[in-house]
């Protein structure tokens, strides 16, 4: 239950077409308190960035120096009163200091279930022909929190999907990306209404 006056404002960070992001605003616009406040990219050019020019979302785009030395960044965020940060299709490893800010408030999504294929390159169809190429029966999601290292924080959340002999990369990826859209955003309501109720 909200608390009077008080409110969740989401950063999502994407680096491509921005599907997860294209759920999460569907979900909570028209939300009473939780807020998808601020799309960042590491990519001028990504369609993340087209998707929120069309639903009027803030938008920042920014390069690996500032990235790394993420001061502005870290103001930017503050400027948008930024709660919580979600990353849906970002490849770069977060810096220190942002985890530092933001401890337990910054959520990956991984298209396998980890600790299997996952870690550095381990993304996108990357990941799907791994698992079809290694004979797993079955793949899923993982939520979990961002730590310094790619795809090793706490584990939130896990939901798997069978995989059929006759199922390829392609087919794979359409089963776990329906169960991204269908859990993250419900995952990421229940963080959010933690964090408010630890708001002082």
């Amino acid at each position: 239950m909200q608390v009077k006056g008080k409110e969740i404002n989401i950063c999502v960070f994407a680096s491509g077409a921005g599907s997860n992001a294209r759920k999460i605003w569907d979900y909570f616009n028209n939300h009473p308190y939780i807020h998808l406040s601020l799309i960042i990219s590491n990519k001028p050019n990504a369609p993340v960035l087209q998707m929120a020019t069309l639903y009027d979302i803030p938008t920042a785009t920014i390069c690996r120096k500032d990235f790394l030395q993420p001061a502005n960044l870290l103001k930017l965020l503050k400027h948008h009163a930024i709660d919580m940060i979600v990353l849906a299709g970002f490849l770069w490893l977060l810096p220190k200091e942002l985890i530092a800010s933001y401890p337990e408030k910054i959520i990956n999504i991984h298209p396998s279930l980890l600790p299997k294929f996952g870690g550095k390159g381990m993304y996108g169809m990357n990941v799907h022909r791994a698992v079809k190429n290694s004979g797993e029966k079955e793949s899923g999601i993982t939520i979990h929190f961002v730590n310094e290292e790619y795809d090793k924080g706490s584990i939130i959340f896990q939901y798997s999907c069978p995989i059929e002999t006759a199922d390829t990369p392609e087919t794979i990826s359409k089963k776990v990306q329906a169960l991204e859209h269908l859990h993250f955003p419900k995952v990421l309501e229940i963080l959010a209404n933690k964090i408010l109720k630890e708001q002082p």
